[in-house]
């Protein structure tokens, strides 16, 4: 795709100098496994998220199952999401042993709507995981209210969200525990796979850099049967240098999500909703339109790398879908994954970039119906 997704090749040419350098620095002290960038990276990210701990781990993925397995959570537990989500979120409840309850999204935010969360609540719920999705935080004040009152955990699920805020707290920083991806398309992104969660609990963060090291803190002393899942020195050393640019990357997202919103105003389909009191970081600008399917297969054809996220909801995956429980009607989940659209959103995107796609999505839903919540 001439103007992909994600144009990792055109941010990464920017960072080369600093990114060499960093690698090199590990080449030559060769602490490739629980290093002193991954201890240097935990630091700066926990304070980074306004946190007291972080633990790097091996994938967004791990950070979901090991947090919620470190929280108590387990076989008999149910634990309440949305099915408008990557799969991994669900996959770390499931592994955790627990059941995930779904229950739909706002029509507005595609957030996990607080309002759907009461009727889901049962004598096994252990936990609600809100996710931030595409770089908008849940409604966590609504969320933790809910939770409050019913003895619930909190965990995020901020792998789309590093660096957001929901009335001025870090995403990953509200609930008892958050979880980041650093997959390559984050945000902040790794150049392979990488996660870590961050929290305020000390003893849930002294269980996880055991439990992720095999279970030891002392070399060959174990204390707990744990796993192998740990952030490796190159890529926390990679994420060192990238996290010194977040914020000026999540700025640049604002300002092309702005001018996204005024080029397409006119066009047949519908504008993402940022609600006033969060700072959206804009991981993906996802629009819906009728006919979508088609939209995307015109911009495309063109050059122009949109996406679906996510075309098929969790209560839909082959994987998944018999090893969940649906107290409601999921109506705007299902409606809306076949509206949504993912047009292209990185800090490198160009001027010109944008008017190709601005062009091109307006060409293409010039005779579709407008869009209706």
């Amino acid at each position: 795709m001439s103007i992909p997704l994600v144009n990792l090749k055109r941010l990464h040419d920017k960072l080369y100098a600093e990114i060499r350098t960093a690698i090199n620095k590990v080449l030559a002290r060769g602490d490739f496994v629980t290093g002193s960038d991954l201890a240097a990276f935990e630091e700066e990210f926990a304070a980074y998220c306004e946190a007291k701990y972080c633990v790097g781990v091996g994938s967004g993925l791990d950070a979901l199952t090991l947090a919620m397995k470190g929280l108590g959570i387990g076989p008999g537990d149910e634990v309440i999401t949305t099915s408008n989500t990557f799969i991994a979120t669900v996959l770390g409840i499931y592994h955790a042993g627990a059941t995930p309850v779904l229950v739909d999204h706002d029509p507005e935010t595609y957030n996990l709507d607080p309002r759907r969360i009461a009727c889901a609540i049962t004598s096994r719920t252990k936990a609600i995981v809100p996710v931030h999705l595409y770089g908008q935080p849940a409604e966590m004040d609504a969320i933790q209210t809910i939770a409050d009152e019913h003895g619930l955990l909190v965990i995020e699920d901020a792998a789309q969200a590093h660096g957001a805020r929901y009335k001025g707290r870090r995403a990953g920083s509200m609930g008892r525990a958050g979880c980041f991806s650093f997959y390559p398309g984050n945000n902040l992104g790794a150049m392979g796979d990488g996660g870590a969660i961050v929290t305020n609990d000390e003893d849930l963060a002294a269980w996880l850099k055991a439990v992720r090291n095999c279970g030891s803190t002392v070399k060959y002393y174990h204390t707990m049967p744990g796993y192998n899942s740990r952030l490796d020195s190159m890529q926390a050393a990679i994420l060192r240098v990238k996290l010194r640019h977040l914020d000026d990357w999540n700025a640049t997202r604002r300002q092309l999500a702005a001018r996204y919103r005024e080029k397409l105003e006119g066009a047949n389909i519908s504008l993402p909703v940022e609600r006033l009191h969060v700072d959206h970081v804009y991981h993906l600008f996802v629009v819906r339109c009728n006919r979508r399917d088609q939209v995307l297969k015109h911009l495309n054809s063109k050059g122009i790398g949109a996406g679906i996220h996510y075309p098929v909801p969790i209560h839909r995956q082959v994987a998944t879908s018999t090893r969940c429980i649906v107290p409601r009607p999921l109506v705007y989940t299902d409606r809306y994954c076949d509206q949504l659209l993912s047009l292209p959103m990185c800090p490198c995107l160009t001027e010109t970039d944008m008017d190709t796609v601005v062009r091109e999505v307006s060409a293409a839903t010039a005779t579709a119906t407008a869009v209706t919540v």
